[in-house]
C-alpha cells in the first residue's frame, strides 16, 4: 500500500464502516461478490479454502490478493480465532506458492490490519507483491 492520501482515506472509511457493522459477517464485501461470481474476476488460484486474483489497483507489477473462501468472522488478522489457524496457514502457503510462481526473483507478502494498517476491505486478504525491487521500510 502506498502513502497515497486517497488510499489511506479509503482505509479510514472502511474501518468506520466495519466498526458500524460489528461483527462484520453479514455485510457482503467486494470479495464476497467476487467469490459468488456476482463480480467477475480472473482467478490465478482456486481451491476449497482460498481464491487468488489480481488486485484492481496494483502497487507493483505483480499484485495478487489471496482470500479465504469462507470469511467466518475473519475480517482482520487480529480477529483470527484458534480454530482458524489451519486456514491462516493455508493462505500463507498459497501466497508463497504464488510468489514463487509469479515472482521468482523475490516477492513480499503483506497483511493490512485496521485503519492505521491501511486495510480497505474487511475480509482478510494477503497481498503478494513482486516484479520489482521492494523498498524498506514499507509504507
Amino acid at each position: 500500500m502506498s502513502n497515497n492520501p486517497d488510499e489511506m482515506q479509503k482505509a479510514q472509511d472502511a474501518a468506520a464502516a466495519a466498526r458500524a457493522n460489528e461483527p462484520d459477517d453479514t455485510a457482503p464485501t467486494i470479495f464476497d461478490k467476487l467469490l459468488s461470481g456476482e463480480i467477475p474476476t480472473t482467478k490465478v488460484y482456486d481451491d476449497d479454502l482460498a481464491m487468488a486474483f489480481g488486485d484492481v489497483n496494483p502497487m507493483a507489477p505483480t499484485h495478487i490478493l489471496v482470500i479465504p473462501k469462507h470469511r467466518d468472522g475473519l475480517t482482520q488478522l487480529c480477529r483470527a480465532r484458534v480454530d482458524q489457524k489451519a486456514v491462516l496457514g493455508h493462505l500463507l502457503y498459497v501466497a508463497g506458492q504464488l510468489g514463487q510462481q509469479h515472482c521468482p526473483q523475490g516477492y513480499r507478502v503483506v497483511v493490512n490490519d485496521g485503519a492505521d494498517g491501511g486495510q480497505s476491505v474487511y475480509h482478510l486478504h494477503l497481498h503478494v507483491l513482486g516484479g520489482r525491487t521492494m523498498s524498506w521500510p514499507p509504507g
